[in-house]
């Protein structure tokens, strides 16, 4: 129920609302004409914004507090759509069946300019499923990411400037040389956790762009290598319409795939040291589980995908140069993995799919499209910190029958 004391503070932070924005708001000058116009317009708005939106923020923050109670108390609550909508077999069905038909008719229904945007997004999603091997399952926080991704473009872009090779044979030396790298990486940082081995991950990723972009002779500098080809299909010439197409289709291949190998992963051997190591890595040591080899394998693992994509990266833009791999990148598929929830596979598509698309689709509100999203990232941190989808725990129960 709303009470006088807060209508009265959804009030003041009106008032300070109003006040902080009224000069960039209100007020324009035209220096031309010497004109000051006056927009009493958005002033209303703002302060009509800032009021309910105050009142929201609280009604939500209290709903917040009431389920942290009655979780303290054991009381049973029902779980919430996201985590329904992937355990529930009559939701997920209908809505996987309706997903698998619109991504089929998709690059026939949409422009060329959409189906890219889609690839990029899908192509996040396999980024984010590779960096949750690293992240959500292992408990390692990488933040130079972009590097392994820029390992396989790099693949892609070399061997077809020296030696003329295609797609298909770039495509798995990206992914075994990403996976070495990975290896690398992994030895120097084995007795790292934490803040220390994110700083030591974050220098990897600096090293290899300046890398690329001042050793001239190996990588073409800042300039790039261009004209690297599209995916080829039996040696048929494409046209720029129908070789989007089938990128299209053939990064929905990798990223199925994708999702069916770090599935299998999470519930193996490998997957449940992983978890193990995440939770406690002494605990999991004094188990028995070897700590370097289970480090070893989640670089490895997780730095083959961000190879792969890398390789179609080149294919799709057919253009790299060191600019596309900087921390912002790793920043970006780091954002999609702990928005869309660490170690949840739903979650990291959710999150990938909205951070990639909302900006585009955002284009609209112009400049205030970064704010939005700022926005919406702030709201998701506060109300839900453990992501869109929050990978639960599994639980086994043990039932003794009765006897007869």
């Amino acid at each position: 129920m709303i009470t006088v004391e807060e209508l009265k503070k959804s009030f003041v932070i009106c008032l300070w609302f109003v006040f902080l924005t009224f000069p960039l708001m209100v007020i324009r000058v035209n220096p031309i004409e010497g004109v000051v116009e006056w927009r009493w317009l958005n002033m209303v708005l703002i302060a009509a914004g800032s009021f309910f939106g105050s009142m929201l923020w609280r009604y939500m923050l209290e709903r917040k507090e009431m389920g942290q109670k009655a979780a303290e108390f054991g009381e049973e609550q029902k779980p919430p759509f996201s985590q329904r909508l992937s355990e529930d077999r009559k939701i997920y069905m209908p809505a996987l069946t309706a997903l698998s038909v619109f991504a089929l008719i998709f690059p026939f229904i949409f422009s060329v300019y959409q189906t890219n945007i889609m690839i990029t997004a899908l192509m996040y999603v396999v980024l984010g499923l590779g960096l949750n091997i690293v992240v959500g399952l292992a408990g390692l926080l990488h933040l130079g990411y972009a590097a392994f991704y820029a390992v396989g473009a790099y693949t892609f872009g070399l061997l077809f400037a020296h030696y003329g090779l295609g797609f298909w044979v770039a495509l798995p030396c990206g992914m075994i040389l990403a996976a070495l790298f990975g290896i690398l990486l992994g030895f120097p940082v084995l007795r790292l956790r934490g803040d220390y081995l994110a700083i030591v991950t974050l220098g990897f990723g600096e090293i290899t762009r300046l890398v690329l972009e001042n050793w001239n002779e190996f990588s073409y500098g800042p300039s790039g290598i261009a004209n690297i080809p599209r995916p080829g299909f039996f040696g048929i010439k494409l046209s720029l319409e129908v070789a989007t197409q089938y990128t299209y289709f053939l990064v929905i291949a990798l990223a199925l795939l994708t999702i069916f190998v770090v599935n299998r992963l999470q519930n193996s051997r490998i997957g449940r040291a992983l978890v193990a190591m995440r939770e406690d890595e002494i605990a999991c040591q004094a188990m028995g589980i070897d700590i370097t080899r289970v480090k070893m394998t989640a670089f490895a693992l997780g730095s083959t995908w961000a190879g792969m994509m890398g390789v179609v990266f080149a294919a799709k833009t057919t253009f790299i140069n060191p600019a596309s791999f900087t921390f912002m990148e790793s920043a970006m598929v780091l954002s999609i993995v702990v928005l869309g929830g660490m170690g949840s596979i739903l979650g990291v598509i959710i999150g990938a799919t909205i951070l990639i698309l909302l900006p585009e689709y955002l284009r609209e509100v112009g400049e205030y499209r970064m704010l939005l999203f700022g926005a919406l990232m702030v709201v998701m941190m506060v109300f839900r910190p453990q992501g869109i989808i929050a990978n639960v725990r599994k639980t086994y129960r043990l039932t003794v029958g009765h006897e007869k």
